[in-house]
């Protein structure tokens, strides 16, 4: 007796083995629409990783996403990153992100990004995480940071060439 497809990615899931890039994962939240929470894996022994996503306000009122939390970090900022005479820094942004009525916000490698900082233990590969979303008017959302690799680009692409990831900036903290 042959398995099905279905029975054979049954059992993959089971086994914890994935077939193939993580797979895109949506979030809504009110007129709110969340796409795609990811992060990199971390090496043993980092204390912080950064969170990526996409916000989408498809409402008629603005909104800002103000924070949020990571279960695996022992605090989350919503950062902006910038370059000054050729140096990359961070910095958080304390009053957050404002998602105008009709627009998205972008949160990705070398720009805008979640600051997941104490960490308590590595983000691996093929791994989610659960965590949450801030919004001063939609609230706190439950979402799942799919782990990519440490190299990732994001939305499931792997690493590319270049990609030098969070490690070597000044987080001016």
């Amino acid at each position: 007796m042959r398995p099905t497809a279905s029975a054979l990615a049954a059992l993959l899931l089971a086994l914890g083995l994935a077939a193939g890039p993580a797979q895109a994962h949506d979030y809504a939240a009110g007129a709110l629409k969340i796409g795609h929470p990811w992060s990199r894996a971390t090496p043993g022994g980092a204390r912080v990783a950064a969170g990526y996503l996409t916000v989408t306000n498809t409402g008629s009122t603005p909104d800002r996403l103000t924070g949020g939390s990571l279960a695996a970090a022992g605090r989350t900022e919503v950062h902006t990153m910038s370059v000054e005479k050729g140096v990359m820094r961070m910095a958080p942004l304390p009053n957050g992100l404002e998602i105008p009525p009709g627009g998205t916000i972008t949160l990705a490698p070398s720009g805008h990004h979640l600051m997941f900082m104490d960490l308590k233990t590595p983000l691996k590969q093929g791994e989610r995480a659960a965590g949450t979303l801030t919004f001063e008017r939609a609230g706190t959302v439950p979402v799942e940071f799919v782990v990519e690799s440490i190299a990732a680009k994001g939305g499931g692409q792997g690493a590319g060439k270049g990609d030098k990831g969070h490690a070597g900036h000044d987080h001016a903290h």
